[in-house]
């Protein structure tokens, strides 16, 4: 089973009907925690800590195989934690693939308080392919005012509108998972990448490599093969 940690209710049905595109038969649990992102952007990730560690252990104890943390924000310091079973944040693939397409990376955000995770992310990945990056970032003003007024549909506007607006580069990320839609509004030439359906293909891996690695290397980090999309 793979156990889904989200900041917002909105990526359930999400992940539950990319499972059934890509992943029949995967058995999901989830569970929402909309406060760890509203301490994490005034207080920072560091701040939320044992709250992640404790939504983990729950995870575990409720028979997770590995837990998917789709939350960006505080996507760093789940994958830190020491859960027993492989934590991985759901945008880990999508920067992986980012930069295998160039060095020249924009970031694009809603939220300014994903932006150094992401930015941190997308070089952590650089430096394990050993590829030059250049990261730059573009917050997506306006947009998150409309995510939280329950306006979707002027949410993915927005962000696909920013997206188009960026220059220079060889490939833009869109930071969070509750962005994904505007990868299909963008009409810019440069690829646009979101992190839902690369994310769960990991998370499915890992569900599936946890049953075969011995007890001692639970807590090891894993590194699913790159993904793209």
């Amino acid at each position: 089973m793979l156990a889904l940690l989200h900041t917002s209710p909105v990526h359930v049905p999400v992940f539950d009907a990319l499972r059934d595109e890509d992943r029949p038969g995967l058995e999901l649990r989830h569970t929402v925690d909309e406060e760890l992102l509203a301490r994490a952007r005034i207080e920072g990730p560091a701040a939320v800590a044992g709250e992640v560690r404790e939504a983990l252990r729950r995870a575990v104890a409720d028979g997770a195989g590995a837990v998917l943390c789709t939350c960006s924000t505080i996507g760093g310091i789940a994958e830190r934690a020491e859960a027993g079973v492989p934590v991985l944040r759901v945008d880990r693939p999508m920067a992986a693939a980012a930069v295998a397409i160039g060095p020249r990376v924009t970031v694009v955000a809603a939220l300014e308080s994903t932006l150094a995770p992401t930015v941190a992310l997308v070089e952590d990945e650089a430096r394990a392919a050993g590829r030059p990056v250049t990261v730059r970032t573009l917050l997506a003003h306006g947009a998150w005012a409309r995510f939280e007024s329950g306006d979707r549909e002027g949410f993915a506007a927005a962000v696909a509108a920013s997206a188009d607006s960026v220059t220079g580069a060889d490939v833009i990320v869109l930071a969070q998972a509750s962005m994904a839609p505007a990868q299909r509004l963008a009409t810019t030439v440069v690829p646009v990448l979101s992190s839902p359906r690369p994310g769960l293909a990991a998370g499915a891996d890992a569900v599936r490599l946890a049953r075969t690695r011995p007890v001692s290397a639970q807590n090891q980090p894993v590194r699913i093969p790159r993904a793209t999309g």
